[in-house]
């Protein structure tokens, strides 16, 4: 390569193509011990710790800390390629892993990039649900791929949205909120609030009762996925 070709090639890096580039070069011989030594399970940790600092910045920052948390989300995401592609058996990089999403996305939009039709979000999420079972057949559950190890009110929220699927509740239903009819997150926060702090004064693990209803939930959605009894 000449030096006008090195030239013009590097007119066309981006900042992008740049961290990529850094981040070989931290784990590469000669690199940084530290980052060399990491693995996708001593990662965790730290992509959990990144997302949470990503979500304070949607919620409470500034563009500047979008920025810088966006980032380090991101960095996550390259490190993780770049152990897989230096990992026998995975043999992966940042370039599959874009291109995997690319195939995804495509196909998870036919009304953008084929011919099917959607005029609101409700029917964009029919699609998605149709394309989910055509592309996992081996799932036979509606909580198949659900994380157990997701924050108990997520996972809460999630099963709830499942329990609509089999049945067991009607979209809008408020029968099972008891007296908690509320009308804005500004009301629900402080409830919540409350309902933790009488388990603490009282001794009780709120995250750990929620769980254990969750558990039963999903028993109840279990049971109302099975075919009726023959006669």
């Amino acid at each position: 390569m000449t030096d006008a070709d090195a030239a013009n090639e590097a007119t066309h890096t981006t900042p992008l193509d740049e961290l990529v580039a850094i981040t070989a070069r931290l784990r590469a011989p000669g690199g940084c011990p530290w980052d060399a030594d990491q693995t996708h399970a001593s990662l965790v940790q730290y992509l959990v710790e990144e997302t949470y600092e990503l979500i304070d910045a949607i919620e409470t920052g500034t563009r500047d800390d979008m920025i810088e948390e966006l980032g380090d989300v991101l960095y996550q995401v390259l490190f993780h390629a770049d152990i897989a592609a230096h990992t026998a058996g995975e043999d992966f990089d940042i370039q599959d892993v874009a291109q995997h999403m690319t195939a995804k996305m495509v196909g998870r939009h036919p009304h953008v990039f084929g011919d099917r039709k959607a005029e609101t979000a409700a029917d964009v999420v029919g699609f998605w649900e149709d394309l989910k079972r055509d592309e996992k057949p081996h799932r036979t559950s509606v909580l198949d791929g659900i994380p157990q190890s997701m924050p108990a009110l997520a996972l809460a929220d999630k099963l709830l949205g499942r329990a609509q699927k089999v049945g067991l509740l009607e979209a809008g239903d408020e029968a099972g909120a008891g007296p908690f009819l509320l009308e804005s997150e500004d009301e629900l926060g402080p409830l919540l609030l409350a309902i933790v702090a009488g388990a603490k004064a009282r001794g009780l693990d709120a995250e750990r009762a929620l769980r254990t209803s969750l558990r039963e939930l999903q028993a109840e959605i279990r049971e109302a996925e099975l075919p009726p009894a023959a006669g």
